[in-house]
């Protein structure tokens, strides 16, 4: 229990000189910088490499291979790799060769020169611009990693290899894509004719073991007293929207703030594609899906919101709230499933609201502006809000309850909020976490419940 009580670099492509008398030709894309020398060996590898995998699929009978486990495959590919390096007498050590050959493996059945950055969990996302160009993000910061892709043919096999694995496509007619790898990490590509210069591809990663709200307690993500007072509200079934920007950590806080989630409740997740890991036994998993190659079959978010509402939930969990299907996860909370979530793309928790607004507005609805508001009002309990700041962190930010109407606005308390003080010369932000000396409403229906919040806890001259 918790503490909270609950090869050689391949050639350059020829410089194409643009006609001066036609402007709509477009450029040729400028030269990727040479990389590294320190990074050179791993760039020389490739060529040879790919050069290995080729001679492999002539060698292996491929479908014998199909039927072996991956160990007994893993062992046939390193007796053949060893047998090549010798005959082309490439100079590794033994420790090489077997990296060697677990690169040529992942090449046959991963997602050839990002498997071992797959593997890192020190990386939280995968950038890759084009064949030659991949950058990396680790503990909030981009860097340029040393792997590249033999060109963009290359790179466009492996984008096909993920997207093919969950049943999707990317081609000239659909050139955008999300999918998912089966750790449940994240992807987004674009190709040709949208991506100008190559594949272009966004991964985001998820832990193996997901952060819990005590891990992010000791991150110093959120402090103590302030988690324990929004995993009690979740607990009280209170419905929480978490706003923030694009790697702000909405998920991360989502996942954390379900584990105060009763396990005997029954939890419905919608999602573009399945990230969420919730923790209670009682989950059932709906995610949406694309238009076919005619252009038909596609079920968005609004479809499975209706649908999860004949699937007797308890709390419905939305991995995001994008579009019209804003109405109906309001109509859920004000129809008997209170303590439903869902992550919503805003700078503040105002603009949060402001956002669900427009969405609803969306579906085309015959509601005022007011209607609206009445419905927000009433459905959402409290937003919470996340940031990335400047030296990488990732910080909830605000919360604050919503409290109501006052003629045609919806009124919003703030109850802690981060006070930024300062930045180290090491680019280090400073600052605590303070109440701002409103009680919140939602705590008579929290004390009704049994969770009951320390005295003082809300007292202005507080700092965590």
């Amino acid at each position: 229990m918790s503490r909270f009580g609950f090869s050689n670099t391949a050639p350059k492509p020829e410089p194409v000189e643009t006609p001066k008398d036609d402007a709509s030709t477009p450029a040729a894309p400028k030269p990727a910088p040479p990389p590294p020398a320190s990074d050179t060996k791993a760039f020389d590898q490739l060529d040879a490499k790919l050069r290995i995998h080729a001679k492999l699929i002539d060698e292996l009978d491929l479908s014998a291979l199909d039927k072996l486990d991956d160990e007994t495959m893993r062992r046939r590919v390193r007796g053949i790799v060893s047998e090549i390096i010798k005959k082309e007498e490439m100079a590794l050590s033994a420790a090489e060769e077997a990296s060697f050959a677990d690169a040529v493996m992942d090449e046959m059945t991963g997602l050839g020169p990002i498997e071992p950055l797959l593997k890192d969990d020190s990386i939280a996302d995968i950038l890759i611009n084009g064949y030659n160009q991949v950058y990396v993000e680790r503990h909030g910061k981009l860097q340029l990693a040393p792997v590249r892709f033999a060109d963009n043919d290359h790179l466009l096999r492996i984008v096909q290899r993920i997207v093919a694995a969950v049943g999707r496509r990317v081609d000239e007619s659909q050139p955008l894509v999300d999918a998912r790898l089966l750790d449940g990490s994240r992807v987004n590509a674009a190709v040709l004719p949208i991506a100008i210069d190559g594949p272009l591809v966004s991964i985001r990663k998820f832990s193996k073991s997901p952060l819990t709200m005590d891990k992010l307690v000791g991150f110093g993500a959120i402090p103590e007293p302030v988690a324990k007072f929004i995993l009690g509200a979740v607990k009280c079934r209170a419905s929480t929207v978490i706003s923030g920007g694009t790697g702000s950590g909405k998920t991360t806080l989502l996942n954390a703030l379900s584990a105060a989630i009763n396990e005997d409740e029954r939890l419905i997740t919608i999602e573009d594609a399945a990230e969420l890991q919730l923790q209670q036994p009682h989950v059932a998993r709906m995610e949406t899906r694309p238009p076919n190659i005619e252009g038909k079959g596609e079920i968005r978010q609004r479809e499975l919101v209706k649908n999860a509402l004949r699937m007797r939930p308890d709390r419905v969990i939305l991995g995001e709230v994008r579009s019209e299907e804003a109405f109906d996860m309001l109509q859920a909370m004000n129809t008997g499933h209170e303590g439903s979530m869902a992550t919503i793309h805003a700078n503040n928790p105002r603009d949060a609201l402001t956002r669900l607004e427009q969405m609803v507005m969306m579906g085309g609805m015959k509601i005022s502006e007011t209607a609206i508001r009445g419905q927000i009002a009433s459905a959402v309990n409290f937003i919470v809000q996340a940031t990335r700041l400047s030296d990488g962190s990732r910080k909830v930010v605000s919360i604050s309850e919503v409290t109501g109407m006052e003629g045609a606005v919806v009124q919003l308390q703030e109850i802690f909020r981060f006070e930024r003080t300062g930045t180290t010369d090491e680019g280090k932000v400073q600052g605590h976490f303070a109440a701002t000396g409103l009680r919140p409403k939602f705590l008579d229906e929290m004390e009704r419940r049994g969770v009951h919040m320390p005295e003082g806890m809300f007292d202005p001259s507080t700092r965590y």
